[in-house]
């Protein structure tokens, strides 16, 4: 990156920093179930509301909990499932239609960050009418309240249950992009177990690497706080301790509650402090290529964290601590590696590869535009990366012919 451009990015960093204080972020109200809902919607005087998921969640009859304790209360729930693995504007006009249509107060964003995102994005578009999600695009541009949002996560995974974000792909240009704004943030998230288990193994090690990615690149980041740090810690520990049970036995009701906890707080941690370059590359993946996130960001992690270099070996060194992986007195280099090599030992159990073997060589520059467009100059990565740099990660996740 030339120096004029990352004096430019490390400025804009620096006053987001300094802002963090005064920027009206907020955490989620948690309920513990999702039979607590019906009671919370007769309370907020909401008649009608719209739950957004998709096939496959419904299919599995996750729903079913939530649906007929509504129904009990004679609260009328209308059902778009529709939403799809990176959703789209066309999906969210579809949910906003029906949520119009018949007149609903609240939405429920109910499964994994794909219908959390639509979910968000209907109530944005709910709240500003006139405006298109295309011009929502970037940082603080809804600027006005959503209907009341009500997060249930059945994965422990993306955060989306605690975050300001909403990530949207152009149907056209597959252009995956992030809408910002503190009026995303749901006002309540469901850290329901029950709803997660019977996810399938390999979802459960995705999802819960994409949450170890949160807190990880929130806690590297340099727009830390107090705050942000220990919940990426809390996150990291909760992780290491639950992800493999979570995995091999996927009706531990235990694993499964302390991986929701992880979510949260990772979720927590970089609604503030931020994500980084891996999230910038398979976001891109994602809207090129249909690529589940959770497993782009589970590929991506290691390779990022040993491009980023010395510099991050101090801070992974407390991740390290935080994992079992290594304590005070160990060498910050070592514990560092140590992290970097318990991460790739994950994905080898899990059965994640180090390919992505969608990518096509003749799309890197493009995708690498757009991951940079993505990151910069917004997110306070530890080492700055321009569009030709980030083209390395393209080229190490493409398959290998033999």
């Amino acid at each position: 990156m030339n120096p004029l451009k990352k004096i430019y990015c490390r400025i804009f960093q620096t006053a987001f920093k300094l802002a963090l204080p005064l920027l009206p972020y907020r955490n989620p109200k948690i309920l513990g179930s999702v039979k607590e809902i019906p009671a919370l919607l007769e309370k907020k005087n909401c008649n009608t509301v719209l739950l957004i998921t998709d096939g496959g969640i419904r299919k599995l009859g996750l729903t079913e909990r939530l649906e007929k304790a509504l129904a009990d209360a004679g609260i009328p729930c209308i059902v778009y499932d529709r939403t799809v693995a990176n959703p789209t504007a066309a999906n969210v006009e579809e949910a906003l239609n029906l949520y119009l249509s018949n007149n609903c107060q609240a939405i429920i964003g109910f499964g994994g960050g794909s219908s959390m995102d639509c979910a968000k994005a209907v109530g944005a578009r709910a709240a500003c009418p006139k405006k298109s999600l295309a011009k929502m695009e970037g940082i603080l541009k809804v600027r006005h309240k959503l209907p009341l949002l009500i997060a249930v996560p059945t994965t422990a995974g993306t955060g989306s249950e605690t975050t300001l974000a909403a990530v949207i792909t152009d149907d056209k240009t597959r252009h995956k992009y992030p809408i910002n704004d503190f009026f995303l943030i749901p006002d309540y998230a469901v850290l329901d177990p029950k709803v997660t288990l019977s996810l399938p193994p390999f979802i459960t090690a995705t999802t819960g690497m994409d949450a170890l990615t949160h807190a990880v690149e929130a806690y590297i980041g340099n727009s830390t706080t107090h705050g942000t740090r220990e919940n990426a810690l809390q996150a990291v520990k909760l992780i290491f301790e639950n992800l493999d049970t979570a995995v091999e036995k996927g009706f531990d009701i235990n694993a499964r509650r302390n991986m929701l906890r992880a979510s949260y707080y990772a979720g927590c941690a970089f609604t503030k402090s931020y994500v980084g370059y891996v999230h910038a590359v398979a976001h891109s993946l994602g809207g090129a290529y249909n690529v589940p996130h959770g497993l782009a960001n589970a590929v991506l992690l290691p390779f990022v964290l040993e491009a980023y270099g010395p510099v991050v070996y101090p801070k992974l060194h407390a991740l390290a601590i935080a994992a079992g992986l290594a304590d005070k007195n160990t060498p910050d280099e070592e514990a560092a590696k140590t992290f970097i090599a318990a991460i790739q030992a994950m994905k080898e159990r899990y059965g994640i590869g180090d390919h992505i073997p969608e990518i096509r060589e003749e799309d890197i520059p493009k995708l690498a535009r757009y991951a940079d467009k993505e990151g910069n100059p917004l997110y306070p990565v530890p080492v700055l990366m321009d569009s030709k740099e980030l083209e390395q990660f393209y080229y190490l996740l493409m398959e290998k012919e033999a």
